[in-house]
């Protein structure tokens, strides 16, 4: 869910979700539990738009310039041309997998003309990335098209799923001999969502515009498995507190099939007791509460889903107003050790958690605005011109936790488990988790 703004349309369908699945949380083998295992993928996780800076038109360098709220997108972190630094960064931190994505407005920025540098640039960061032991993790649509594609109509346009595909194909075909993972598409709902807030879809269209996406994700699945034996695909799914019937309906049960692992983006809980997670709804991202062992309650629901499939969480971190401490008092590097010590449980548990990645390497531009910082290295983009990437308290902590693939034995989370977060509902009301 991250960074996503709901609009009172989606609230409306929010309200609709009907509650389901009970829990067995409380009933953990550990509350003290053992390291993740060695062959697990700690990561970081980038988006082009949002970090590469100097945008290409696009569906959303047009929302950027047409919406007078947003701040201009300018050089973002400069990605484009500080790459190498930001992957030594994250050597540094000791993670093995380095997620980015491939921008199809850059690559492709007028139909019919794929342009070699912006393809060399990928090519450089796939290398790059290589070159320092992590493992790619390439995302073939973060929510950015081009603005030629835009003119076509976009999403709402039938063809756009074969226009997407053929330049998806150029992607896989470039890259499957580096053994990436693979993020099909960023976040569907909160895709809808932002198209449908910037104009970019009717929103009646929720419908439509998921069906083309499923239709994109199981044609660019069984391309990738032509060309990468053993491939592993998903699309990341934005986990929305009481939403998750809604969300997995219209997207998640219809390609699973076609997932080789389940994908998990969590940042918020809407808890009864603290109804402070609404501010996620309103773009005040840092004023909502934060509750680590949601994640638990994430992992445990798609592990009882999909019981066959490794879980991943994708996404996972934390805001602040502008670097500024947080009103709650939590630090950065409190809520990854907590999140970390709640997947040793999950894993404890019985749950095959596989990876997480921290969103995010650096801040970055948030979807309209620079004041949301969600960076292990901090950057004052709008103030800053060096844009000197400042580390945060988090990254000894996430150099720690790579190098003991977990928290100290004995760990207590800084915060204990909120009460009916709503996070898989009906365990986190009646079958709560608990520490010592």
């Amino acid at each position: 869910m991250r960074r996503t703004a709901l609009t009172s349309a989606a609230l409306a369908l929010l309200a609709a979700v009907t509650f389901t699945g009970a829990g067995t949380a409380g009933a953990s083998a550990s509350n003290d539990p053992p390291p993740l295992p060695s062959s697990f993928l700690w990561g970081t996780a980038s988006a082009g738009f949002q970090s590469e800076g100097y945008s290409p038109d696009s569906n959303w360098s047009r929302y950027a310039a047409g919406n007078a709220k947003y701040d201009p997108v300018g050089t973002s972190v400069d990605f484009l041309h500080r790459y190498t630094e930001d992957i030594a960064l994250a050597k540094g931190l000791g993670v093995k997998v380095f997620r980015f994505s491939v921008e199809w407005a850059r690559v492709e920025p007028s139909l019919g003309h794929q342009d070699p540098a912006a393809w060399a640039f990928y090519d450089n960061v796939v290398a790059a990335i290589k070159a320092a032991g992590m493992r790619p993790m390439i995302t073939l649509d973060h929510w950015v098209y081009p603005g030629w594609e835009a003119d076509k109509g976009g999403w709402a346009r039938a063809g756009m799923v074969d226009d997407w595909l053929a330049e998806a194909k150029r992607v896989v075909d470039r890259y499957a001999s580096a053994d990436p993972l693979w993020v099909t598409i960023n976040e569907p709902f909160a895709y809808w969502l932002k198209e449908s807030q910037n104009g970019g879809l009717n929103p009646l269209l929720l419908t439509v515009f998921m069906n083309r996406l499923v239709q994109a994700h199981n044609g660019i699945y069984d391309y990738i498995h032509a060309h990468q034996p053993g491939a592993m695909v998903t699309s990341n799914v934005a986990y929305i507190p009481t939403a998750e019937t809604l969300i997995d309906t219209l997207f998640l049960n219809r390609v699973k099939s076609r997932m080789d692992f389940v994908g998990v983006d969590y940042y918020y809980p809407v808890a009864l007791t603290d109804p402070s997670g609404l501010n996620a709804f309103n773009g005040q991202f840092w004023k909502a509460s934060l509750a680590p062992e949601g994640i638990y309650y994430v992992l445990q629901h798609y592990a009882r889903q999909f019981p066959t499939k490794p879980l991943y969480v994708v996404e996972n971190g934390m805001p602040t107003d502008n670097g500024l401490p947080r009103a709650d008092g939590w630090d950065r590097a409190d809520q990854l050790r907590d999140t970390v010590y709640w997947l040793e449980r999950a894993k404890a548990d019985g749950m095959n958690v596989i990876g997480y990645n921290y969103w995010s390497l650096t801040d970055n531009y948030e979807w309209g605005s620079y004041e949301p910082r969600f960076g292990l290295y901090t950057v004052d983009v709008l103030h800053d011109p060096t844009l000197t990437r400042v580390p945060t308290d988090a990254v000894a902590a996430y150099q720690a936790i790579t190098a003991a693939n977990g928290v100290p034995a004995g760990y207590t989370p800084a915060r204990a488990p909120q009460f009916c977060s709503l996070v898989d509902f009906l365990s986190s009301c009646l079958d709560p988790v608990r520490v010592p």
